[in-house]
């Protein structure tokens, strides 16, 4: 049997590269670990840290075609990260004039949780410890 120890990283391809750099950076507060621009692809792959570990991968590419449908389409439907305080998580967002969703509470693990969106359109949900 594969022994996967974590998730490394998750890609994301923003279609306005600089907007979703100060979205995922200033807004969601990412630390950036590199930026390399890649000339024979006219892109740039910019990785960043999650607190705890693994990384989002943010990559440009000339004209890449729109998501499908939101979020049921097939493959990733949404990135999901983990917070102390969804309340505060909430309000911090949407000083920063980022919708959120009213909070909501998992069925089975009664859990709080709550989702917003990248500047493309990929849903992130938040979800208190």
């Amino acid at each position: 049997m594969l022994n996967l120890l974590r998730i490394h990283h998750v890609a994301v391809i923003a279609s306005d590269y600089e907007r979703s750099k100060h979205f995922y950076t200033e807004i969601l507060g990412l630390e950036i670990i590199l930026e390399t621009y890649r000339a024979e692809r006219d892109s740039y792959k910019l990785d960043l840290r999650v607190s705890g570990g693994g990384q989002i991968g943010l990559f440009s590419f000339p004209e890449p075609p729109p998501r499908p449908s939101r979020p049921e389409a097939v493959g990733l439907r949404h990135l999901a990260f983990e917070v102390n305080d969804i309340e505060r998580a909430k309000l911090l967002l949407e000083d920063q004039q980022i919708t959120v969703e009213e909070i909501r509470i998992d069925r089975i693990t009664k859990k709080r949780f709550t989702f917003l969106a990248d500047p493309d359109g990929l849903p992130i949900e938040l979800y208190e410890r």
